[in-house]
């Protein structure tokens, strides 16, 4: 007899293949049948011709603190994701020496945007090793199923010191040999991977560029040589690609003999560096090694509102003198106090963020309930301001004074020089990329890129007006089976016999990725943006019911998954 059986399903099973019709079978947390399905069961649930999809493998969050604090692991369990995979980018809590966790917060909150006081407070560091770290993500059900990196920042710090953050020193032979001793240890334990940041973006909430950026050859070879001895792990890195940096990397991906997986984003000042690095990766792979760039499905972005991190009037004095108000008092006056009004547009601070938001103006979109990430230019604040004859810094402040002051404007810096998405269409359907730039968990003021699987399926696959669009399979397979596979998490990503019974029912003419909203859930009162979608139906984990019509079930069958000791199929 089955545990369950889906009963009229569009199945899209994650492998590229195409979709079908039909049912499917679960017992002990497995797939044991797809296609027509006969016998009993203990529970049939008829899902009317809804799609049949594997649960989302998301392998580029943010969530090292919160995976400690939060079973639900939300907003990506909201989103249908049941793998996600965190420390990425060189940042994250382990390992950790007691007295420096306040360097580890501070690093984070300043890359990730993740608030400090929150990292603070959620976290209790009751580790110092790193496989202590996973011992305690291990401890705790959760909805999901959770997987973690080892990140070269803390690692940096803890051998070195505070020397580590000094981008004039270099590790010496012998802490060389500690970083090895320590990267194998982790890998050993069940990390998924070794993850650095070696771009200037990157900086600490005190202004230091993140620890890694300088490593240089030796430290790369060191790194490359632990992952070669412990025959484990994925490198991610989130790099600026100046030159020589993409040689370094292979070189290092050349003597580990493992996986490379790059983040591969557009910027405006070398729009077309993406397309070298993309033709690097693909060189590489015809020549043996394993490398994929991860990119995303939209702008990255920030938005700007009231309350949110980046207020566009938060420098101006007059608007700092009603700061403290609830947000629909400061909305009110801002549309009926005619000197205000005045003082906030005429009257701009002469300083280098009202010069920065000059610019925004140029490429800021009122995102609107209908949710355009894809917006044309001549949409813009200044171009619309333009149109009315009157002050960009007029318009805006029209816009965030609306109704209960909760309007918010996208300002896209990067994946967006050309007005459009069309570079994104070209990362998204070279073969050698895969879906990884969401950050989920972080950025919790600015954005709320947890959402991007389902936009992944919504504009790609059912609402972009301003190119083409990309069959459901095609996309389905990118953020499942390519992703799980790149980290070698070989059980699951495919509704076939043997896999993992991971997955969503999603109701497609409904699913939307939700209107941002600012709610303040985290640790010591912290706010963040969150998306809640529509058209979950159901999300299955191991086969148990983690979430029905968009609300918990309480079952919480999640897992850390442990890299070296990972079951295949």
């Amino acid at each position: 007899m089955h545990e369950l059986v889906v009963r009229n399903a569009r199945i899209i099973d994650g492998s590229g293949s195409p979709e079908f019709s039909g049912d499917l079978a679960v017992s002990e947390g497995r797939i044991t049948s797809v296609g027509k399905v006969d016998g009993l069961s203990q529970r049939e649930l008829d899902v009317d011709g809804q799609l049949l999809l594997p649960g989302w493998v998301d392998i580029h969050t943010h969530y090292d603190g919160q995976a400690t604090w939060d079973p639900e692991m939300t907003p990506s369990s909201w989103h249908g994701v049941t793998t996600a995979v965190f420390g990425n980018c060189g940042v994250g809590f382990a390992p950790v020496r007691p007295g420096t966790e306040e360097f580890l917060i501070n690093l984070m909150e300043g890359v990730e945007d993740i608030p400090g006081t929150v990292l603070a407070e959620g976290i209790d560091f009751s580790w110092q090793s790193y496989p202590e770290y996973l011992d305690v993500l291990e401890s705790m059900p959760r909805v999901m199923d959770i997987g973690s990196q080892i990140p070269h920042g803390a690692l940096r710090f803890f051998v070195m010191g505070e020397r580590g953050a000094d981008h004039l020193q270099v590790p010496t032979s012998d802490e060389l040999s500690q970083l090895e001793d320590l990267i194998c240890e982790a890998l050993e334990a069940g990390a998924l991977g070794f993850s650095t940041s070696r771009t200037t973006k990157h900086k600490a909430a005190d202004g230091r560029l993140t620890p890694s950026l300088s490593a240089g050859d030796p430290e790369l070879t060191a790194i490359a040589n632990a992952m070669r001895e412990a025959k484990a792990g994925v490198l991610q890195v989130n790099s600026d690609f100046g030159p020589g940096e993409f040689e370094a990397l292979r070189g290092a991906t050349e003597i580990s003999q493992r996986p490379l997986s790059a983040l591969i984003i557009q910027v405006d000042h070398e729009p077309d560096l993406w397309r070298q690095t993309l033709r690097q990766i693909g060189q590489a792979n015809e020549e043996g090694l394993a490398a994929t760039g991860q990119v995303g499905c939209r702008p990255i972005g920030v938005l700007l509102g009231l309350d949110a991190t980046v207020n566009p009037f938060g420098n101006h004095p007059s608007y700092k003198a009603i700061a403290e108000l609830p947000v629909g008092e400061r909305a009110a006056l801002l549309r009926n106090d005619g000197d205000l009004r005045t003082r906030l547009v005429e009257e701009r601070p002469q300083d280098a963020f009202s010069e920065w938001m000059d610019y925004a103006l140029t490429r800021a979109f009122e995102l609107g309930p209908e949710l355009n990430y894809e917006p044309e230019p001549d949409t813009s604040v200044a171009a619309r301001a333009t149109q009315l004859g009157v002050s960009p810094w007029q318009v805006l402040l029209d816009l965030l004074a609306r109704g209960g002051g909760d309007t918010l404007l996208l300002y896209p810096f990067e994946n967006y020089s050309s007005g459009s998405l069309n570079e994104i269409f070209e990362m998204l359907t070279d073969p050698h990329t895969i879906c990884g730039v969401g950050d989920a968990g972080a950025h919790v003021g600015t954005i709320c890129d947890a959402s991007y699987p389902t936009y992944l399926l919504t504009h790609w696959g059912r609402d972009r007006t301003r190119g083409e669009r990309l069959p459901l399979e095609f996309l389905v397979n990118k953020q499942t089976r390519r992703t799980a596979e790149t980290y070698g998490l070989l059980d699951r990503g495919l509704l076939q016999p043997g896999y993992k019974a991971d997955f969503n029912i999603v109701d497609f003419e409904r699913l939307s990725v939700g209107t941002p909203e600012l709610i303040r859930d985290l640790p010591a009162g912290g706010k963040r943006l969150v998306q809640r979608p529509q058209g979950y139906s159901h999300t299955f984990v191991s086969g148990l019911e983690v979430a029905r019509g968009g609300e918990p079930t309480g079952e919480r069958p999640g897992r850390l998954i442990r890299g070296a000791q990972a079951d295949p199929k």
